[in-house]
């Protein structure tokens, strides 16, 4: 289907419905009548082909379809207004109080050798980084802004990949003396290695080892009665030999280079983790979320 711009008029109505929970308050906000709410709904579905909302007496509830176009229109609306604002000759400043949502890795490793000259940069800002490891209710807890590694749930939060990083599989060389290196991802089923479990933050459950190659994808059952959710743990009970893990290239680099870990099934090589920007707004983005957006951007590129 070629795109109809009239399908953009339709938007801002659907919006005002969602956000108001009813076509009668939606009316209101728009001051327009319920009748012609109505009408440009029953339009904007015709052109798209969909049914977007379930309506009863009670209640006005989107249907798959309908919460499957909001949730992509949302990016693309929060895009060409980002755009819009940044052609627009009268930017706001800099300023105000930032508060932050950021993992504890990417914060120590990339963000806090050079966070001292953002602040420096803005002197009419204050920048409140929070460190955690899961995202938490980001809106419901007053965060501007979040950086979060793995894909983002299902939500109406304006998601901007920022990085891929390699997932690595490494041991130790104590542990491959004693063991020898898998030769393919099932041997990890086996029992014959033990493997490492990391928990993710989001679920509370271990992350799945998956392996990449070309198109080709395996999810295997890693064997391992060790889970933890430190970074720093994981690497140090694979670098005293316990047994296998899966690894963020990220914050490893030093630790590959003098051979303290070693990675296995190379033959595997093209599983990437993301690191996603995450902010609630879908309206301009304010000078302060984007100014840092920017700097982290900026950082990720080198």
């Amino acid at each position: 289907m070629s795109f109809d711009e009239r399908i953009l008029d339709g938007v801002g109505v659907l919006l005002a419905v969602i956000d108001n929970g009813s076509f009668a308050r939606a009316s209101e906000t728009l001051d327009m009548t319920q009748s012609g709410v109505s009408r440009a709904i029953a339009r904007l579905e015709a052109r798209l082909g969909i049914r977007l909302f379930d309506r009863t007496t009670r209640a006005v509830t989107l249907t798959d379809d309908g919460r499957r176009f909001y949730e992509e229109m949302l990016p693309l609306l929060a895009q060409l207004e980002e755009t819009t604002a940044s052609a627009a000759k009268g930017v706001s400043a800099v300023r105000g109080r930032l508060r932050v949502n950021i993992d504890p890795l990417f914060s120590r490793l990339v963000i806090a050798p050079r966070l001292g000259a953002f602040v420096e940069d803005h002197p009419d800002l204050t920048l409140d980084l929070v460190t955690r490891d899961n995202l938490g209710d980001m809106i419901g807890d007053g965060f501007d802004l979040a950086f979060r590694f793995g894909f983002p749930r299902a939500s109406t939060l304006v998601a901007r990949k920022l990085l891929d990083i390699p997932v690595l599989t490494v041991a130790a060389p104590s542990y491959l003396k004693r063991h020898g290196a898998p030769a393919a991802p099932a041997d990890l089923e086996s029992g014959a290695h033990a493997c490492i479990h990391f928990r993710d933050p989001e679920t509370g459950r271990p992350f799945p080892w998956e392996f990449h190659r070309g198109d080709e994808r395996i999810l295997v059952q890693a064997r391992g009665r060790l889970i933890v959710n430190d970074v720093g743990t994981m690497h140090s009970v694979c670098m005293a030999g316990y047994g296998i893990a899966q690894i963020l290239q990220l914050g490893a680099e030093s630790l590959l280079a003098d051979g303290r870990l070693v990675p296995v099934l190379t033959d595997w090589p093209e599983e990437r983790f993301p690191l996603y920007a995450l902010y609630p707004s879908r309206h301009h983005l304010p000078a302060k979320v984007r100014a840092f957006i920017d700097f982290v951007a900026s950082l990720c590129e080198r």
